[in-house]
């Protein structure tokens, strides 16, 4: 799908900066896409650009609201949709990341209907996969993975495709989630694929290529959540990784929406190779990506030294201190 740009980012009244992550990655990565951010009151997000009513926005130019925020469930609260109507009614396309297809809304297709307009769910995807197979292809994969949801897999896939594309390695960013998907323009939201099908999915979207070409791919949720460890293991046996980072946030005691102590580093590399030996058993651990945002920078630099020592790996803040010591140890590992 082709969603025309630029955007006018919708917050609604998320009660938090993680609640509005696909707003904030895109605002990130594509700054010049976003002519401004639309919040309802109680809104305790903020994007760091201005703030604009819908007829602000269209005389910008803006030319599609895009719904970024992520809720449990990924549902269109009901007081959002008098904001979706009236998008529509001022001359703008409507697009959401958000499980609840926009159509399915009968105020919301109505007006669509009656002003021309386009609905993109960009979490849906009209394309019918295979079962996955588990046969090795060529050329060479790499798989973000987490400690939790929302710890930094996707931005950590995004600075790995800068910085190798700037060493001239071949490289591409595999969006697997929403967000990613509005970022790069192309991608699956495998959360929304039917379980039987994750993994084939994954297969299409990272097909065989040359030998020393590397498709990094976004990672989702994570082995240890209750909630979404599925999805996490149809993606991680899909993609066949030979390399996988460690996405982790130090600060967190829990895993997000759930009451479930926080997994170690430890772990979460223990249990990814042991699953990920099922279609590849070459797997192994590259390094380790540590959002440390809460914390000043001699306090990350010692937590990110501290946790390379432990596990023998480079650890980095890829926002804070770029992901330069990653490609240098993908490199030397697979010369």
């Amino acid at each position: 799908m082709t969603i025309p740009q630029p955007y006018l980012m919708f917050l609604g009244d998320v009660p938090d900066q993680l609640a509005a992550k696909t707003a904030a990655g895109i605002a990130d990565w594509r700054p010049e896409w976003c002519v401004g951010q639309l919040r309802l009151a109680g809104c305790r997000a903020d994007l760091g650009i201005a703030d604009l009513s819908i007829p602000e926005a269209k005389a910008k130019g803006a030319r599609t609201l895009v719904i970024g925020v992520v809720n449990a469930g990924g549902v269109l609260p009901d007081h959002w949709i008098g904001v979706v109507v009236a998008a529509l009614e001022a001359g703008l396309d409507v697009a959401s990341g958000l499980h609840t297809r926009l159509g399915s809304v009968s105020a919301i297709a109505e007006a669509a209907a009656r002003h021309g307009r386009q609905l993109f769910d960009v979490r849906h995807s009209d394309r019918h996969f295979a079962t996955g197979k588990g046969v090795k292809r060529s050329g060479r994969r790499l798989l973000t993975v987490g400690t939790d949801c929302s710890v930094g897999k996707k931005y950590t896939a995004l600075a790995l495709e800068k910085e190798m594309r700037a060493r001239g390695i071949k490289a591409d960013f595999c969006a697997t989630g929403q967000t990613g998907v509005f970022i790069s323009g192309r991608g699956v939201a495998i959360d929304a694929v039917v379980a039987d099908f994750i993994a084939g999915a994954v297969e299409w979207l990272s097909p065989a290529a040359d030998p020393d070409h590397w498709d990094l791919i976004e990672g989702q949720g994570s082995l240890f959540h209750p909630s979404f460890s599925g999805v996490t293991m149809g993606l991680l046996h899909g993609a066949q990784p030979d390399a996988f980072v460690v996405c982790h946030e130090p600060t967190r005691t829990r895993m997000r929406g759930v009451e479930r102590a926080l997994p170690s580093i430890a772990e979460v590399i223990d249990l990814t190779v042991r699953c990920g030996q099922v279609t590849n058993p070459a797997i192994r651990p590259l390094g380790i990506a540590v959002n440390t945002k809460a914390y000043d920078e001699a306090e990350a630099r010692r937590y990110l030294d501290s946790a390379s020592r432990t596990h023998g790996l480079p650890a980095t803040d890829p926002i804070r201190f770029g992901v330069g010591v990653l490609v240098d140890a993908l490199q030397a590992e697979f010369p």
